[in-house]
């Protein structure tokens, strides 16, 4: 809502009826007496001039120019308090005018009392330029954009004189818009936000019940609240902090001497207002913003603690983040006077703020300038006026594994030279195209080698990274990068481990499977953020298809996954002149391996035909291994295979021992045994 504080108007309501008592006695310290005395209680017309006064008071502190408030009091006409000028943008001027005003008048036969005046008046108000509008009509001859808020403090019955009340006003809005456009000395209002405020005495119930912001027409937003008549100072001061855009401070364990004891001393608080830059940039740190509710009141304060006082030396300034005045919640009392005063006689006063990581740290700091009473948001991190630490030392912290050659290279990659002025060629054409650029290649960029795998294992990766950056992809380059990222695939078949360096990486995992998977995954990320193009394509679904199936894959669709594993075991530990296993998935014709492997690297590239799948392929190792059995199994078997029956156990040695029986044989006969 801070967009309508620009112009602000209280409308407020001067019928007979606010000068009946708000019905809430008032504590007063007299001194005891036999004379008794009455209660004493204001009058809603004082508690709603009191109340937005206030408001003032606060806005003119912490804005004292740009902020403009005036104030309409509405009976049986509309009486303007004040104008746009800076002149009259006091609190004497209004106070003065107020005095002049007077009391609500006692209730008269009169029928014509009704706020309804007082906003007319209020638009028409909206619709007078002020200066700064002037001077921007007068420098751009055009219409500014013309935003307002009226604040509305009157009683009514019901929900439904609140309805006609808002039908009013905006109906009188849209036809001070169409007098707006044939006058050259109005404003068309293009926004307005409507606050009303429904005051009643303590000891009776409104029929009225609080409505949030809600859009009555494309131009109008409106809020109803029902507060008793002595609340409503907490009311405007709740409002005002959305209004401004204004944040809650209090100021813990001040110590103070007792005003009846002047040896001792005691710890007050003190609530401040200031604008809500001084909280919002400590979001997102490790500071956390100790919130609390108010007692007595709808919104929320930051809780700061006091620290040691120093004087305001230039010295001892300290690096701030933003910078925003201050003024009291209550000016009047005694805790917020003492603060007041000691910092305006040159002492700036530090305050702390708990941290997540436990324990605290010096945040704030509250100090005089120029008569003015600043708080100062205090940078918790490295000054930016210390000496910067070398990039080796780690900076901010024990990082030192920056991936400072790559930066290097990130930045002759994307160097910006000057070009001749071309008339058919825009200014900042090649800058545009320089940042598109600039941003796809570091889309994805990790800051050290310990927060990343792809970049460790470069040797690997390195044609890729390389020519995925080009904005077209040639059949070469895709054929190129297709076998790097088959060959991580066969690395992972083998359940070989990526040789990382030894520099403690901070990613979640540290087996050989989670860094596979790490890989993949960034390998995949790197390019599809390089390009959209059918080359870039190309490789993205052959990463995709070798990181969503097994480590190891077979060629053959219907040979069972536990038979490829063991053939892939046996090609990668037995030797070129073992035996064929029974699980091995050779084909029968001894050459067909000798042909895959001519079909894979025949045409010099290394690469898959078109058609066939990635990790459904054997690797280069699988098909040389089964080419060597193939080749042993040309050797003639040995013949005592080849001559026994099918089902039947071949002899060794058939004829071992057939020469000893043979010798017993012809020495039985007395014949002499054939010479050979």
């Amino acid at each position: 809502m801070a967009e309508f504080n620009h112009k602000t108007v209280f409308v407020l309501d001067h019928t007979p009826y606010f000068g009946i008592s708000c019905e809430a006695p008032i504590d007063c310290d007299f001194i005891k007496s036999k004379i008794p005395i009455p209660a004493i209680s204001k009058s809603l017309w004082t508690a709603s001039v009191e109340a937005s006064v206030e408001y003032c008071r606060i806005a003119w502190d912490l804005f004292p120019g740009g902020k403009l408030i005036r104030f309409v009091v509405s009976d049986t006409a509309a009486h303007i308090v004040n104008t746009w000028n800076a002149s009259t943008q006091s609190l004497t001027h209004v106070m003065n005018a107020m005095s002049m005003v007077g009391i609500p008048p006692r209730q008269t036969q009169a029928n014509d009392y009704s706020v309804i005046h007082g906003l007319r008046a209020a638009i028409e108000a909206l619709a007078e330029p002020t200066d700064l509008q002037k001077e921007q009509l007068a420098a751009n001859e055009q219409v500014t954009y013309n935003l307002g808020r009226v604040i509305c403090i009157t009683s009514a019955r019901d929900d439904a004189s609140m309805k006609s009340l808002e039908d009013i006003f905006r109906t009188v809005l849209m036809q001070q818009n169409t007098i707006s456009a044939s006058h050259k000395e109005y404003l068309k209002i293009d926004q307005c936000h409507l606050v009303i405020i429904n005051l009643y005495p303590s000891n009776l119930e409104s029929m009225v019940n609080n409505r949030g912001l809600i859009d009555i027409s494309p131009i109008l937003k409106s809020e109803i609240h029902s507060n008793k008549a002595h609340l409503i100072s907490n009311k405007l001061t709740h409002l005002i902090l959305p209004h401004f855009d204004l944040a809650s401070t209090t100021v813990t364990g001040i110590p103070m001497k007792e005003e009846q004891n002047a040896s001792s001393s005691a710890n007050y608080d003190v609530e401040i207002f200031h604008g809500r830059t001084a909280h919002s940039v400590f979001l997102g740190t490790e500071l956390a913003l100790p919130h609390s509710v108010k007692d007595g009141s709808d919104y929320e304060t930051v809780t700061l603690k006091w620290c040691t006082p120093r004087s305001c030396g230039s010295s001892e300034m300290q690096p701030c983040l933003a910078q925003c005045r201050v003024t009291p919640v209550d000016v009047t009392s005694r805790p917020s006077s003492c603060l007041i005063n000691f910092l305006l006689n040159g002492r700036s006063v530090l305050l702390e703020m708990p941290k997540k990581s436990g324990g605290k740290i010096t945040s704030h700091l509250l100090s005089a300038h120029g008569g003015e009473i600043f708080i100062h948001s205090l940078n918790t991190s490295r000054s930016c006026l210390e000496e910067p630490p070398s990039i080796s030392e780690g900076g901010g912290g024990r990082v030192t594994d920056y991936r400072i050659n790559d930066f290097g290279q990130l930045m002759q990659l994307h160097r910006i030279v000057p070009l001749k002025v071309v008339p058919e060629r825009s200014p900042d054409e090649n800058l545009l195209k320089l940042r598109t650029k600039l941003a796809k290649n570091s889309r994805y960029w990790p800051i050290t080698l310990g927060g990343t795998i792809l970049y460790n294992v470069r040797q690997f990766v390195e044609p890729i990274l390389l020519r995925t950056q080009k904005p077209e992809l040639t059949d070469d380059d895709v054929l190129q990068c297709q076998k790097i990222v088959y060959n991580l695939a066969t690395l992972e078949g083998r359940q070989e481990s990526l040789a990382l360096p030894n520099m403690g990486h901070r990613l979640k995992g540290n087996k050989r499977e989670e860094q596979y998977r790490l890989l993949w995954a960034e390998l995949e990320m790197v390019v599809s953020f390089s390009g959209t193009s059918a080359g870039h394509k190309a490789v993205l679904k052959c990463i995709r298809d070798c990181r969503s199936r097994a480590p190891i894959e077979i060629s053959d669709k219907d040979e069972p996954i536990d038979a490829h594993r063991a053939s892939v075991i046996r090609a990668t530990t037995d030797s070129p002149m073992s035996p064929p296993h029974s699980m091995s998935a050779t084909s029968t014709n001894p050459d067909s391996s000798v042909t895959a492997l001519l079909a894979a690297s025949g045409s010099g590239r290394g690469a898959l035909k078109k058609g066939q799948s990635g990790p459904g392929t054997r690797s280069l190792l699988d098909i040389l291994a089964s080419s060597e059995r193939a080749q042993s199994q040309k050797r003639i078997d040995f013949s005592g295979r080849l001559c026994t029956a099918p089902g039947q156990v071949a002899k060794l040695y058939p004829n071992f021992g057939v020469k000893d029986e043979a010798a017993v044989a012809v020495q039985g006969t007395g014949r002499q045994p054939d010479v050979k």
